[in-house]
């Protein structure tokens, strides 16, 4: 009997496994209008390939981190938070702005394991439909979460004109909000 119901569990394994859904990453499009594009969920090192290095390169070794932000932004320990990236692979605010966040998380050695890249086309729309679940209308979209919710999010461009002070004052909120300070 102890076999049989190994055997049924082994199948239902299988069975489950069969139908879950498989993500592909790094998927790579061609457009008339814009030539390769990125679509979907993406790994960082996409961004280091061609035609898509040239511009991250460029902007990722232009930009200056403002240190006093950074220094902050260390304190708040924004490791313990996950982010979710919406990108345009054609859009100029997202060959500005996706690679300073990246500068930025690298200087701060924070985790990108734990941070989920999206491109999404010039209809703002994913294969998978995140964009749907987000409410996403402009990219990029930087989205802070904590324990699986959304603390807070940065569209298009930084408020403050910099990412990483957008992102501390996303942080510093969450942290005065807590019920037990």
């Amino acid at each position: 009997m102890k076999k049989i119901s190994i055997l049924f569990g082994l199948l239902a394994l299988m069975f489950v496994s069969s139908c879950a859904e498989r993500v592909i990453v790094n998927r790579e499009v061609e457009s008339k209008n814009d030539g390769k594009m990125l679509l979907g969920t993406q790994s960082l090192d996409q961004f280091r390939k061609e035609p898509y290095k040239t511009w991250f390169d460029e902007e990722y070794n232009r930009y200056q981190i403002d240190q006093p932000s950074l220094a902050e932004l260390k304190k708040e320990k924004l490791n313990s938070y996950s982010l979710v990236v919406f990108v345009g692979s054609w859009c100029e605010d997202s060959h500005r702005e996706f690679p300073r966040l990246i500068k930025i998380l690298e200087t701060l050695k924070y985790n990108t394991d734990k941070m989920q890249i999206i491109a999404v086309n010039r209809k703002k729309e994913s294969p998978a439909g995140e964009e749907g679940l987000y409410n996403i209308t402009r990219v990029p979209t930087i989205i802070v979460k904590k324990y699986g919710k959304e603390i807070g999010r940065i569209t298009e461009m930084p408020e403050t004109g910099f990412l990483e002070k957008d992102l501390l004052n996303i942080l510093k909120k969450d942290n005065n909000s807590g019920l037990f300070k």
